[in-house]
């Protein structure tokens, strides 16, 4: 897979293609005049360039995900771990955490998190 990151733009593109795929160009043209005001050639523009990244396909001229929005931003998160803190996840929870405290909700999600990684 390519380059996995997405501007701000590029993911609202995306979550349009996720939250209604399988559809058709014509269907995502109208879809993102709507929600983005692009023009036809923007919206062809930016679907190549995520085709090309292997996030989407456009095969028989039918739009589809080849990875799902969870798996694209667990590789994104993944990413960013490794880049900025050496891949290591304790790390970046000290960073994470030195700033904004985490709420007693939010240690036992976490805990939980921990607890299915174990088993």
């Amino acid at each position: 897979m390519g380059d996995i990151r997405l501007g701000e733009v590029e993911s609202k593109f995306a979550d349009i293609i996720w939250n209604n795929e399988p559809l058709r160009p014509i269907e995502l043209e109208k879809l993102a005049a709507a929600e983005l005001q692009w023009k036809r050639t923007t919206t062809l523009t930016i679907l190549k360039r995520l085709c090309e990244r292997g996030i989407f396909q456009n095969k028989d001229r039918i739009i589809t995900s080849l990875i799902s929005r969870e798996e694209f931003y667990a590789l994104q998160s993944e990413k960013f771990v490794n880049d900025t803190f050496g891949g290591s996840l304790p790390a970046f929870l000290t960073a994470f955490s030195s700033r904004k405290k985490l709420s007693e909700k939010e240690i036992e999600e976490l805990k939980k998190v921990i607890e299915r990684m174990r088993g």
